[in-house]
């Protein structure tokens, strides 16, 4: 996260911090006191001038929103720039919700551009489909894209066709896994990051393409929306095998530029509206 914030130009540093639990497991009230709690514990080292906290996996806006208010009552007034990622409601920024797609679809764009390959028409593999997943997919196909395989934890789902992202998502949302989605063949989460393709987004979780899989992926550019996805081993293998590799520390900044930007306007209590973000 320093070096991402240092590859962006952002006044911030890094650092990570949970619970471990399955939150998908866990009721809405049992997340919200688990949230508060842990935010009273760590109210001693966070605040608008010092730490940040930002959404990360299975957290959303509503966590966010906890932790504010949770910070917030202690101070004895409302401190919305404590934390980013928050509901529009109470300090949240335009565009934040999008933030790490859309910047994956600017490098990305930007790397093709390069490579002389036009985005329209080019295949689209993502491995994971949350909310960076879902929401590139969304965003590749508007430009022309054609998304041709997606998956999640259950597995993945494949047509060369192509896949409507928006009737994924619903199926998704639906049955809690794109695996079933009709019109599709079922695919491993494996197979996803190998096949046929232009583009390989991982949007999931690290250390997913290494030395055993790196010779097997066809695709010419890999943008990495996940944090850390490729291991230096397969990083080496992409790059002898003449793979663009766009690296999480600027392929997936789009999140932590908009969180500055979300922390900015809390702090003057002023807010830009979405063109001025993605701008």
């Amino acid at each position: 996260m320093t070096w991402k914030c240092a590859v962006v130009g952002i006044p911030f540093g890094g650092a990570k911090g949970g619970v471990i639990c399955d939150p998908k497991s866990m009721t809405p009230a049992e997340l919200e006191r688990m949230t508060r709690r842990y935010t009273t514990e760590i109210s001693i080292i966070i605040g608008p001038h010092s730490d940040i906290p930002a959404p990360d996996v299975n957290t959303n806006s509503q966590v966010m929103g906890w932790m504010m208010d949770t910070y917030s009552m202690h101070e004895g007034f409302s401190v919305p720039a404590v934390v980013t990622g928050k509901p529009l409601s109470v300090g949240g920024s335009e565009g934040r919700n999008d933030a790490t797609a859309t910047g994956v679809l600017f490098v990305t764009r930007q790397a093709a551009k390069r490579l002389n390959m036009p985005l329209k028409g080019a295949r689209v593999s993502i491995q994971g489909y949350g909310n960076a997943g879902s929401i590139a997919a969304r965003l590749f196909r508007n430009e022309g894209c054609k998304i041709v395989a997606v998956s999640d934890t259950h597995g993945g789902i494949y047509n060369e066709a192509g896949l409507d992202p928006a009737a994924v998502l619903r199926y998704k949302q639906e049955h809690g896994t794109v695996m079933g989605f009709p019109q599709a063949q079922s695919v491993n989460v494996q197979d996803v990051l190998e096949l046929p393709c232009d583009i390989l987004i991982p949007a999931a979780t690290e250390g997913v393409i290494t030395a055993t899989n790196a010779d097997r992926i066809q695709a010419r550019i890999i943008a990495e929306a996940a944090n850390g996805p490729t291991t230096p081993e397969a990083d080496d293998i992409l790059y002898k095998k003449g793979c663009v590799v766009i690296p999480d520390i600027l392929a997936n900044a789009g999140g932590v530029t908009v969180s500055y930007f979300e922390w900015v306007q809390d702090l003057q209590s002023f807010f830009w509206g979405v063109e001025e973000i993605t701008a």
